[in-house]
């Protein structure tokens, strides 16, 4: 059921019609869309303003996550360190405890061999 030029004139007609008849309704429609426009434009502007706010934030979090990430290679570094006094504390008592064996050793056959030889 295609319109023929015919309908699309009288319906553009009724239109005029009617807005010649209710030129208060067009004003109001007018001012309304004006309204509606104005509104739209500050929410975009408020848009643009809270993207530029969230960007700043990320490059924050960026920039905190780059300084937590040099505190733990600083924290990193403070454990090697830690590991190697351990590894040198190790190596001091094991040479320690093979002094200590080789000492107890030696008095001990030292005793046993006075006892032994002497009357």
């Amino acid at each position: 059921m295609a319109l023929v030029k015919e309908d699309i004139d009288l319906i553009q007609k009724m239109i005029a019609k009617a807005f010649v008849e209710q030129p208060e309704a067009n004003q109001a429609n007018v001012r309304y869309e004006l309204e509606l426009r104005e509104r739209i434009v500050r929410v975009e502007e408020e848009l643009k303003h809270q993207r530029e706010l969230m960007l700043q934030g990320f490059k924050q979090m960026e920039k905190r996550f780059e300084q937590v990430d040099k505190r733990f290679e600083q924290v990193d570094k403070r454990f090697e360190q830690i590991d190697k006094r351990f590894e040198v504390m190790t190596a001091r008592i094991d040479r320690f405890m093979v002094w200590s064996f080789a000492t107890t050793l030696t008095v001990g056959g030292i005793v046993i061999a006075v006892i032994k030889y002497l009357p």
